[in-house]
C-alpha cells in the first residue's frame, strides 16, 4: 500500500523536489520580424531622364552645366582688375580730372597708369601726384577700362579718400569766431551730386562759412561735386549731420536765423531783412521743396520770383541767387 501511495505521488514525497509548471508555448507572430522592410518600401516616382546617370540626357545635362561654371569662370575673368579700391574711397578718371583733383587738395591714396612716362602731358601729372605720397601702380589700359567702366580715362586714375566732413560745433564756431555775421547753406534732400557741387561754388564765392548736408537722402561731397565745385569744397569746410532738422535748432540756439527757400512761400527773397543777421540758408530739392519738419523748423520762408514760363529752379541756381542777394544787402548797410 505504501508503495502504490509513492507511486501515485511520485517525487513528490521527497524533499528538494520541485513542481515545475509547464510554460505555455506562444502562437508564432505574425509577420517577417522586419527582415523585408526594405523590400516592401516603395521606391519613389521614377526620375527624370537627365537625372538617370545611365540616360544620354544626363550627359547632356552635366555638359551644359559645366559650360554654365566656364562661362561664369569668364565673366568674373574678365570684370577682374588690377585697379583696386578701399571701400568709400572712390577713382577719379581722366587727365584734367585728376589734375583737379590733386590741386583741390583731394587726398591721393592710388595713383594708376597705362602709357609711356615719356609723354609730357603723363609726366607732368605723375610729377604733380608724386609729391602727394601716393603709391603708384603701372596697370594696363584693359584693367582701367574695367575699372573705370567704359568712361574715358586717358590712361591715368587715382583713388581719393573720401571728404574729410567737419563737426557741426567745430562749423558753428567758424562762423561765430568771426566780426562779420555768419553764412551757413545747409542743403535739404538734394541727391544731385553736381547741385551739391555747384552750391559749395556759389557759397565760396559770396562768403559763406560753411555747409551742411544731411547723411540720409542727400549727396555727399564725392568726386563728381568736387569736380563741379572747381576747388571750392577745399575753401568751403561741410559737416553732414544725421538728423538736419536736430543741426538747423542747434544752429538757432548759437544766434543764427534759418530762412527756408521754397517756391510757395509768400515772403520774397529781395530785401531780405534777416541779411545782416547770422543766416543758415536752407535750400530743398527742385519739384519737391523743403520736407515739413525743416520747413517747420525755419524762422522765415522765402521765395524767388519768376514769370509763368518757369515752374522752379534748381537748388544750386536758387541757392546762389538767395546768396548774391545776402552779400548785396550787407555790402549796402557796411557802404
Amino acid at each position: 500500500m505504501w508503495g502504490e501511495e509513492v507511486a501515485r505521488k511520485g517525487n513528490q514525497g521527497y524533499r528538494g523536489a520541485v513542481s515545475k509548471k509547464a510554460k505555455r508555448r506562444q502562437p508564432p507572430k505574425k509577420g517577417s520580424g522586419g527582415k523585408h522592410r526594405r523590400a516592401l518600401q516603395g521606391k519613389g516616382p521614377t526620375p527624370k531622364a537627365e537625372d538617370r546617370p545611365y540616360h544620354s540626357a544626363h550627359a547632356k545635362k552635366k555638359k551644359a552645366q559645366e559650360r554654365a561654371a566656364q562661362r561664369v569662370a569668364a565673366e568674373k575673368a574678365r570684370k577682374k582688375t588690377a585697379v583696386v579700391i578701399a571701400e568709400g574711397n572712390e577713382l577719379v578718371v581722366g587727365r584734367n580730372p585728376v589734375m583737379e583733383a590733386a590741386k583741390a587738395g583731394l587726398k591721393v591714396k592710388q595713383v594708376f597708369f597705362a602709357a609711356d612716362v615719356s609723354q609730357g602731358r603723363m609726366r607732368d601729372i605723375l610729377e604733380v601726384l608724386a609729391g602727394s605720397g601716393a603709391t603708384i601702380t603701372e596697370v594696363t589700359k584693359r584693367d582701367l577700362d574695367r575699372a573705370s567702366d567704359g568712361a574715358a580715362h586717358q590712361s591715368i586714375a587715382i583713388e581719393v579718400e573720401e571728404y574729410p566732413y567737419w563737426d557741426l560745433t567745430d562749423l558753428l564756431y567758424r562762423a561765430t569766431e568771426k566780426v562779420e555775421p555768419g553764412l551757413l547753406v545747409a542743403l535739404d534732400q538734394v541727391t544731385d551730386p553736381h547741385n551739391v557741387g555747384a552750391v559749395l561754388r556759389s557759397a565760396a564765392a559770396f562768403g559763406a562759412d560753411g555747409m551742411i548736408l544731411p547723411k540720409r537722402r542727400s549727396a555727399g561731397l564725392g568726386v563728381a561735386a568736387w569736380k563741379v565745385s572747381a576747388g571750392a569744397a577745399a575753401h568751403v569746410p561741410t559737416a553732414r549731420v544725421t538728423n538736419l532738422v536736430d543741426a538747423l535748432k542747434r544752429c538757432k540756439e548759437s544766434g543764427f536765423f534759418v530762412v527756408g527757400l521754397d517756391g510757395d512761400a509768400d515772403a520774397l527773397v529781395r530785401g531780405l531783412d534777416l541779411a545782416s543777421e547770422p543766416l543758415v540758408i536752407v535750400t530743398g530739392a527742385e519739384g519737391k521743396g523743403l520736407s515739413r519738419l525743416v520747413r517747420e523748423t525755419c524762422d522765415l520762408v522765402v521765395s524767388i520770383p519768376t514769370t509763368s514760363k518757369v515752374e522752379s529752379l534748381n537748388a544750386a541756381v536758387a541757392t546762389g541767387i538767395v546768396l548774391h542777394e545776402v552779400d548785396s544787402v550787407r555790402r549796402a548797410l557796411g557802404e
